[in-house]
C-alpha cells in the first residue's frame, strides 16, 4: 500500500450507491475513490488503466458480474486487493467469492462505517469477512457444503447466467468464451446440479440466494 488515502476503485451498478460512499470516504480523509464504475467490464477496463490499492466489487450486476470481473484482475495482477460488496449474505456466494481470490467480503445489510473497515484492513492485506457472515467460513474439508459447491468458478459463473435468463451464445459472449466451450459448461453445470429444465436451475438459484426474485 502506497503512502497517503487508500484509492479505491468502486465497482457497483447503482450511481446513488455509489455516491453515497463517495461522500462517505471523503468525510474520512483517509479514503479516496479515484473511479468508479457500472459494470464488471467497466470495471476491469479502470483497474487496467489506473493504479488502486482496492477494489470494492458488487457482485450481481449486468454482464460478467462482479465474480468474473474479480477473476480477471487477479489473473492479470494476483496480488490485487479485492473486497466484494453484495446484497447477497450466504454462504454460496461467500465461498465462491473466496475461491476466487478475495480478500474481504461485506454484505449490504453492514454500517457504512465497516465498510471504511475492511477497506482498510484489505489495503493492509488482511482478509476481512463481514461479522454478519463470519459463522459462514467453514472448517477446512466442510468448506462449501451443499450442490453448488460441485461447481469450478467458471462454473459457477455459467449457472449465475443461466439462471438470470442468459442464453448460452450470450454466456460466450459475456465471458469471452467461444459458444462450443460455453456448452460444455452448461451440460456440466446441469448434470453436477442434476437440474433437467432451466425452471430447476431457476428455483435452484433462487434458493441458494444467486438471484433474488
Amino acid at each position: 500500500m502506497t503512502s497517503g488515502p487508500i484509492r479505491v476503485l468502486l465497482v457497483d451498478d447503482h450511481p446513488v450507491v455509489r455516491a453515497g460512499y463517495r461522500r462517505l470516504f471523503e468525510g474520512g480523509g483517509d479514503i479516496q475513490v479515484v473511479a468508479e464504475a457500472g459494470s464488471g467490464e467497466e470495471g476491469y477496463r479502470l483497474f487496467t488503466e489506473l493504479d488502486v490499492d482496492v477494489v470494492v466489487m458488487d457482485l450481481s450486476m449486468p454482464g460478467m458480474g462482479g465474480l468474473e470481473a474479480v477473476r480477471r484482475m487477479l489473473s492479470r495482477e494476483p496480488e490485487a486487493k479485492t473486497l466484494v460488496f453484495s446484497v447477497h449474505d450466504n454462504e454460496a456466494m461467500l465461498a465462491q467469492a473466496l475461491r476466487a481470490g478475495v480478500r474481504g467480503y461485506l454484505t449490504k445489510q453492514s454500517a457504512p462505517q465497516v465498510m471504511a473497515e475492511a477497506i482498510r484492513r484489505v489495503a493492509a492485506g488482511e482478509t476481512f469477512i463481514d461479522p454478519l457472515l463470519a459463522d459462514h467460513v467453514a472448517e477446512p474439508g466442510t468448506e462449501e457444503a451443499g450442490p453448488l459447491a460441485q461447481l469450478t468458478p467458471r462454473e459457477f459463473q455459467v449457472f449465475r447466467l443461466l439462471a438470470e435468463g442468459y442464453t448460452v451464445n450470450e454466456i460466450a459472449r459475456v465471458l469471452s468464451i467461444s459458444p462450443k466451450t460455453a456448452g460444455v459448461h452448461h451440460t456440466r453445470v446441469m448434470n453436477k446440479l442434476e437440474v433437467r429444465t432451466s425452471g430447476q436451475l431457476v428455483r435452484l438459484a433462487l434458493r441458494h440466494g444467486v438471484i433474488t426474485s
